[in-house]
């Protein structure tokens, strides 16, 4: 169907306006911004450093109980994960600094955090492995 009083657009024209273009459009970048390339690639170069992401729930239970982990241990809970994948763990309990930690070992992801008050009862489920750091 054509119409042709100007008011409406025909398939053909949309065709040739949209699904026709020539030219790709450019990608336009604040000054200051990464382009996805670019935090792709900082993002993989984490994960082959070893660096261990936390999940939202893990975020969320660090700050429910304000424990703020510095790098020193930030960096001793990755050399626990990493020795816990070394013995084949899939999902393991690190425990440092009387801070319990799941952490999924072939994601590199901390799943739960815990701290003194919540080990007491000391029963860990859905874990294969622990490692004290």
């Amino acid at each position: 169907m054509k119409v042709t009083n100007g008011a409406y657009l025909s398939i053909e024209q949309l065709q040739d306006q949209y699904l026709r273009q020539n030219g790709k459009p450019e990608a336009v970048l604040e000054e200051g911004t990464l382009s996805f390339q670019e935090i792709l690639e900082q993002k993989q170069s984490k994960a082959e450093m070893g660096m261990l992401r936390f999940s939202k729930h893990a975020m969320g239970r660090l700050s429910d109980r304000n424990i703020e982990l510095s790098g020193g241990q930030i960096k001793r809970l990755s050399d626990g994960a990493r020795k816990a994948g070394e013995r084949g763990i899939q999902e393991s309990l690190v425990l440092m600094d009387e801070l319990a930690f799941i952490v999924n070992i072939p994601n590199k992801t901390v799943v739960t955090a815990m701290d003194s008050s919540e080990t007491q009862n000391n029963v860990f489920t859905n874990i294969d492995g622990a490692v004290i750091v």
